[in-house]
């Protein structure tokens, strides 16, 4: 009983009430292992903790005065005269962007370390707490054993874990930090040094020049991810309603022919599309030489024309999609609401109005957000379709049909503006989580689930 009080504990009072040894664990971490003859867990500790201070004199704190100053001395070039020869020599300098990631390293460590630390104190607080009841301290095979048996599935994560925190955690931390400076193509490191600005480039891309470029975009792109939704979602549903009629022959024929667009890779359907859709394209040659049209028709060049093609050529890709999963759905549903519904007289389209598409979307509205978020980042399609054009003069290194995610990616690679594509990332994750948090809350399975 007296276990459970204590390793619950507040470690204010676990410092009140411990022995000599438990509250200079405080400062001397693993000295209540050591003094336990826990010897091989103290001296890690205590080896963690001899080895952050040293750390922390040589490497910390100057990374971090680094990540503060982001840098003083530009690299450059200076002319050094050898035995009346006059040579251009590279000047040494600071590198604003590794400053900036060795700072945010070291914060991880730093975390890292207080993680350890408060393992020490929790032991120090379970030592405590077995001297208190009476109990056998363990040693480091039991230790080991119990660490093994319990709490196994935590060993097999430090690896794991450890990758995340240096390829996921800290670009993410870096690419943040970004959007907080004026890393751009006027300050390209590493020649040039950037500087901390605030959020400054957050006011410029919402209400300084780049303002009529960031909500034109912002605009069609939340329209596209509408429209690119609905409308797979409603013919996906549809197409799999028409395949799952009773009496239709050759029903895997026909699945199999409308699965085969999933078959194809994705960019070369786009590409094959770009191609046909082109002014000097097969779908315009053959319509002049039908003489339906006088010309060519811009399904590409021209703006509305080519928000227009993206929208046809997405249903072409995406519908398969929703055909599928409808039909796995369409299946499986109870058929005796269906059967007293004809026998009542009820239309096909009553049935479908009033059980079988609330049923479906029922089922399909996570995946219907899940697509939702999906085609607001949707890269593929406007890359590989219209690369964004056509041009707009009004625009800042975006065309007509560009997402916000397309210009991120022309801001980052064109521009060479890392501070405000950092800043449209960040709005872009802002304005994904928000619909995705609202629509999900407040979705039918989001609230039978909850009830349950």
């Amino acid at each position: 009983m007296s276990q459970t009080i204590y390793d619950t504990t507040p470690m204010r009072q676990v410092f009140k009430e411990g022995t000599w040894d438990v509250k200079l664990s405080f400062l001397v971490m693993g000295l209540a292992n050591l003094v336990n003859k826990q010897f091989t867990k103290g001296l890690l500790f205590l080896l963690s903790e001899i080895a952050f201070l040293a750390a922390f004199v040589i490497q910390i704190i100057p990374a971090l005065q680094g990540m503060i100053s982001l840098g003083t001395q530009e690299q450059g070039e200076a002319v050094k005269e050898v035995n009346g020869v006059k040579l251009t020599v590279q000047v040494a300098g600071d590198n604003s962007m590794l400053l900036l990631i060795f700072g945010l390293a070291s914060l991880i460590f730093c975390a890292v370390f207080v993680y350890i630390y408060w393992c020490n104190l929790k032991s120090a607080r379970h030592l405590m707490a077995l001297k208190q009841s009476g109990r056998k301290v363990p040693n480091f095979i039991e230790d080991f054993k119990t660490l093994a048996d319990g709490r196994f599935h935590m060993g097999l994560m430090t690896v794991p874990l450890i990758g995340v925190l240096l390829f996921t955690i800290l670009p993410l931390i870096y690419m943040v930090c970004l959007a907080f400076t004026n890393f751009d193509h006027n300050h390209p490191a590493p020649k040039s040094l950037f500087d901390w600005v605030g959020f400054a480039s957050f006011g410029e891309v919402l209400q300084g020049r780049m303002a009529g470029t960031f909500f034109p975009l912002l605009t069609w792109t939340l329209i596209w991810a509408v429209a690119a939704t609905a409308t797979t979602f409603f013919f996906g549903i549809v197409l799999a309603l028409l395949l799952n009629t009773k009496g239709l022959k050759f029903k895997k024929v026909w699945r199999t022919l409308f699965v085969i667009t999933i078959a194809v890779p994705q960019f070369v359907s786009l590409l094959l599309m770009r191609n046909f859709l082109n002014d000097h394209g097969p779908l315009n040659g053959l319509l002049q030489t039908l003489h339906l049209t006088n010309g060519p028709i811009p399904f590409l060049t021209d703006p509305l024309w080519a928000k227009f093609s993206i929208i046809f050529v997405n249903m072409w890709i995406g519908i398969p999609f929703t055909m599928l999963v409808a039909t796995g759905i369409i299946m499986n549903l109870p058929t005796e609401q269906i059967e007293a519904a004809e026998i009542d007289g009820a239309s096909k389209f009553q049935i479908f109005k009033s059980i079988t598409f609330p049923q479906i979307l029922l089922i399909m509205a996570p995946s219907l957000i899940q697509q939702f978020i999906g085609n607001i980042n949707n890269f593929n399609v406007i890359y590989f379709l219209t690369g964004g054009g056509p041009t707009n003069s009004e625009y800042y290194q975006a065309g007509s049909t560009d997402l916000l995610v397309t210009w991120l990616y022309k801001l980052t690679v064109s521009a060479k503006d890392y501070n405000l594509a950092s800043v449209i990332g960040i709005l872009i994750f802002a304005i994904s989580a928000t619909f995705s948090l609202l629509a999900y809350t407040r979705s039918s399975s989001f609230k039978e689930g909850a009830a349950k």
